[in-house]
């Protein structure tokens, strides 16, 4: 089956910001990492301690300081000058925001069959369809409740943000060893699941029918 052109180019620009973010979880640049992984933890920890509308309203009024000062200065040097430049952010007030309906359009349907997977997954889940999945997922809820005990909500995203930046950097430096430690994990949970599912049979999961 043949790709129309602008299927091809979606999926070009899919794969050029994968490998982009890649290279950001990565470390590539350490430049570029730092700069990204510091602003995500500034912002973070300030939405930490302080409320939502006093983090944009404080981030809001420090960008306006900036460019009302640099607006100013410009005008000064300006008339000093006697350039006539114009105004300094006449490439950006022209720039075009509008998001192409080519574009948003594969990212919505994109978004919409990822939500009625997981719907999918969460009512077989909670109807009990398979019981040892049900089982599963309900030991994980429970455990969920005690993170949820010891961590709020706005601790755990700045500890998964600073796992993106770390775990796959600590993963590539170390494969080896951590292959080996997570194979026997593996093998020892699984001998585990084995004997527990032998002998409680109900446990047994049944073979899909063709």
């Amino acid at each position: 089956m043949e790709i129309d052109v602008p299927s091809k180019c979606i999926i070009l620009n899919v794969i050029i910001n994968l490998f982009s973010v890649l290279d950001l979880i990565y470390w590539r640049d350490v430049r570029k990492t730092g700069v990204v992984f510091g602003s995500m933890m500034f912002l973070l920890l300030s939405l930490a301690f302080f409320s939502v509308l006093s983090v944009v309203a404080y981030l809001s009024l420090a960008v306006l300081t900036v460019t009302l000062s640099f607006r100013v200065y410009k005008n000064i040097m300006g008339a000093v000058q006697k350039s006539g430049e114009g105004h300094p952010f006449k490439q950006y007030l022209e720039a075009d925001l509008e998001l192409p309906e080519d574009k948003v359009k594969p990212a919505v349907e994109n978004i919409l069959r990822h939500v009625n997977c997981t719907a999918k997954e969460v009512r077989r889940l909670f109807l009990i369809e398979d019981l040892v999945d049900s089982i599963k997922f309900g030991i994980l809820l429970w455990l969920l409740t005690y993170i949820g005990s010891w961590f709020n909500g706005m601790t755990l995203i700045i500890l998964a943000v600073v796992a993106v930046f770390t775990l796959p950097k600590v993963y590539e430096t170390y494969k080896v060893q951590i292959d080996n430690y997570v194979g026997l994990a593996t093998t020892q949970i699984n001998k585990v699941l084995s004997q527990v599912q032998a002998k409680v049979p109900f446990l047994k999961k049944k073979a899909k029918t063709q």
